[in-house]
């Protein structure tokens, strides 16, 4: 059975564990243990990403990440009723250690009441937060399944995320030239003016219900008495229409060119990268109408909706896996008001063991 207490317990300690992207070894090392005493063969592959495997044909996979955002170091857990939080001067950690925890509590309990279950193998990768990181240097010679369920999805484990975006991201960087502010201006090429004229020329948000633009970052100049010799800016455009993206990549492209043409003193460079690739999944797929079987026999009525962000699903599913993304309890997350429903992540759980020991 399903233990709260334990639950609880297992959660505080994660989070107390110390794990921004980069720094996942204190808690792979912890999971590690954790997992070998119920009985895993756990693994770590070149980059770092945590396997953990048990005998079995075709097993599920069951994912999280190991890695939280910043600012996540010395996390003090508040529990008061039925929420979690943090003390307000850190994230809670809650994405994604609530997954963690749902799953490590659904294998606890199936292990103690000794009950049959499918096989599953576990895959926990790092530094996901900084773009699906670890899922994209996952040594997916070691991974056996081809059906996974991901836990990292905001809310309710009744929340299917049904598919995700194409995210490309762009980085420009601008090389102007420098000149004294006050005593001769004329002479120098300001960096910043142009990052700025051409972020007016580019459109911002959500621009169609299946596109949003996001420029997100911008820095230059040196001191306030200087012509600002050096600007940058960085953005991404998320779409789940190629046609869509394809033309939006070359609008930056366009709008670049003509601050070239604006500007031929200047130095204009930039970069794209194609960070993850969008999927979708049908309610008939097998992976969903297994989700949605072991939903409905614990009363729980699934909902399927996109999501405009993107998990170790993106990446899966780029290698013939199939993954669901499902919620687990977290809210507000990567903000210092993030906070966790304990009844949410014990329904997780319940839903995990749920998922394990069905049919069985």
């Amino acid at each position: 059975m399903i233990n709260r207490d334990r639950l609880v317990q297992t959660f505080l300690d994660l989070v107390r564990i110390d794990s921004p992207s980069g720094h996942e070894e204190a808690i792979a090392q912890d999971l590690t243990r954790r997992l070998a005493a119920l009985g895993f063969s756990v693994q770590r592959d070149a980059y770092g990403n945590l396997i953990a495997s048990e005998a079995g044909d075709n097993p599920l996979i069951l994912s999280a990440h190991l890695d939280t955002v910043e600012p996540g170091r010395g996390v003090k857990p508040q529990v008061a009723g039925d929420r979690i939080t943090s003390d307000g001067t850190t994230i809670l950690g809650g994405d994604c250690k609530a997954g963690l925890t749902a799953i490590l509590e659904a294998l606890a309990s199936i292990h103690e009441e000794r009950a049959p279950r499918v096989p599953v193998q576990l895959v926990f990768t790092r530094e996901e937060e900084l773009g699906l990181v670890g899922a994209k240097n996952l040594d997916f010679s070691l991974v056996r399944g081809r059906q996974a369920v991901v836990f990292d999805g905001e809310g309710s484990a009744s929340h299917i995320t049904s598919g995700s975006p194409t995210y490309l991201r762009f980085d420009v960087h601008i090389t102007g030239r420098s000149a004294h502010a006050g005593v001769e201006p004329e002479k120098g090429l300001s960096a910043i003016r142009i990052a700025a004229e051409a972020i007016a020329q580019l459109p911002q948000g959500r621009l169609d219900p299946q596109t949003t633009f996001n420029v997100g970052i911008i820095s230059g100049g040196s001191v306030r008495n200087a012509v600002p010799e050096k600007a940058s800016f960085s953005g991404e455009i998320r779409s789940f229409n190629k046609a869509t993206l394809d033309s939006l990549h070359q609008r930056v492209q366009q709008t670049l060119q003509e601050a070239r043409n604006r500007y031929p003193d200047a130095v204009i460079e930039e970069k794209y990268e194609l960070e993850f690739e969008t999927y979708t999944l049908r309610p008939d797929d097998p992976i969903v109408m297994r989700v949605q079987e072991a939903l409905r026999s614990l009363g729980m009525e699934p909902t399927m909706s996109p999501s405009g962000g993107g998990t170790d699903g993106n990446v899966f599913g780029a290698h013939g896996i199939r993954a669901v993304v499902i919620g687990m309890g977290d809210r507000a997350a990567h903000t210092t008001r993030e906070y966790v429903e304990i009844p949410l992540m014990l329904d997780t759980a319940r839903f995990c063991q749920a998922l394990l020991t069905r049919g069985r």
